[in-house]
């Protein structure tokens, strides 16, 4: 039987990310892996939250392991409020809902907004994740140049002028994945306007704007929203553990209503063990405090990353200098194919990402590359980029 026949209209174009399939390959001895966008494994407090689970399944199993709310576990949901309240984040107009990490939130705002042939703005290049939601709603992506302050907000408001079916705006505007860039106060007072001016919405994905290390901090876009046009995405994902699967969405009321609805038919509820875990946590433990050590962590090892780039690759590949976040972005001269020296670097055991994941069109050539430095020792930083250097040398003789 050819069951491939069978697949809807909305899958049957979708590939599997590139990141995954390198996952893949991570199991192979020795490999050094800039690949995924993984935090620190030893940054997971793991002994209080392994006290945590026993307390919670010891002093109230019963309601951690039954079918709770959709909406979220309530003591979490009100505290996720109130902390974005003191970031200026949320108004009367505006509900927090719950769900199963980041990824679900972004997926959550585009089943309950696309209609098929609707459209995204997204930044180019942008979170793989992302462009596969929406790629799986049937939507039609436009994308706009990240430059070295953030999107290209003229090349948003071209499309905008030249295509009327435009729902949403999608940024990553702090330490964007994958380039690092964040984006500066000015573009994202414009983009807000320009959202406005053309009645779209804008989906705020933050899950690295508490990972800062050098610089300082810059509102968030929905900081600054007064009309609840902003969806704004957030996670504990990054600062606590990916596997926990908890993220939330701050949206205006109706819109996180239709959300709710959109869940209860995919997963009921997030998992009420690990959203009491995050609560115990953050309640009994200092977050801020854990969070300062991330940063000052992942600080280190960005700086070890960027020294050692400096030091081993060609002096014709340019590179982001992020303040904070996971990534670094690298841009090989034109014409110059990221992924055939994946192929040679996973060869030296080394792996990270292509541009081309990262991209609208994934079937073109691209010039550039990812890569990760949070989920890597120092020394293993320097090797890597050491090895990955000879081959970039040697591919561009």
């Amino acid at each position: 039987m050819n069951i491939k026949s069978k697949f809807s209209n909305k899958v049957i174009d979708l590939n599997a990310s590139a990141i995954r399939e390198v996952f893949k390959l991570l199991g192979k001895p020795g490999i050094i892996s800039f690949a995924g966008g993984a935090p620190a494994t030893e940054g997971f407090p793991i002994m209080r939250l392994s006290d945590i689970a026993k307390e919670i399944l010891r002093e109230n199993g019963g309601v951690a392991l039954q079918y709770s709310v959709t909406e979220g576990y309530e003591p979490l949901r009100l505290w996720v409020k109130e902390r974005l309240a003191s970031q200026s984040i949320g108004t009367d107009v505006d509900k927090t809902v719950i769900v199963s990490g980041g990824q679900q939130g972004i997926d959550l705002a585009a089943h309950s907004l696309l209609n098929e042939g609707d459209a995204v703005i997204c930044e180019e290049p942008t979170f793989v994740g992302g462009l596969n939601a929406f790629r799986s709603y049937k939507a039609e992506i436009y994308g706009a140049p990240v430059e070295a302050d953030g999107i290209d907000v003229e090349a948003v408001e071209k499309i905008l002028k030249e295509k009327n079916n435009v729902k949403f705006i999608y940024t990553i505007p702090t330490f964007q994945n994958p380039s690092g860039i964040t984006m500066s106060l000015e573009k994202r007072k414009k983009l807000l306007d320009l959202a406005k001016k053309y009645d779209v919405l804008i989906l705020e994905d933050n899950p690295y704007g508490e990972l800062r290390f050098d610089g300082v901090d810059i509102p968030t876009i929905k900081s600054m929203d007064d009309d609840g046009r902003v969806i704004y995405v957030g996670s504990f994902s990054k600062i606590l553990s990916p596997g926990l699967r908890v993220g939330f969405v701050c949206a205006e009321k109706s819109l996180v209503e239709r959300m709710v609805i959109c869940k209860q038919t995919s997963d009921v509820h997030t998992n009420s063990f690990t959203q009491m875990m995050v609560y115990e946590f953050v309640t009994k433990h200092s977050i801020d405090e854990h969070i300062e050590n991330l940063r000052a962590l992942y600080g280190k090892r960005c700086r070890r990353m960027i020294k050692a780039i400096e030091e081993n690759f060609p002096p014709e590949i340019t590179f982001t200098h992020p303040q904070g976040g996971l990534f670094i972005f690298c841009t090989m001269p034109d014409g110059i194919d990221a992924k055939e020296i994946v192929k040679k670097a996973l060869e030296k055991n080394v792996a990270f990402i292509p541009g081309a994941t990262t991209m609208i069109d994934d079937k073109k050539v691209y010039s550039t590359f990812r890569l990760n430095f949070s989920n890597m020792s120092s020394e293993k930083i320097e090797m890597g980029i050491k090895l990955l250097g000879n081959v970039l040398y040697n591919e561009m003789k």
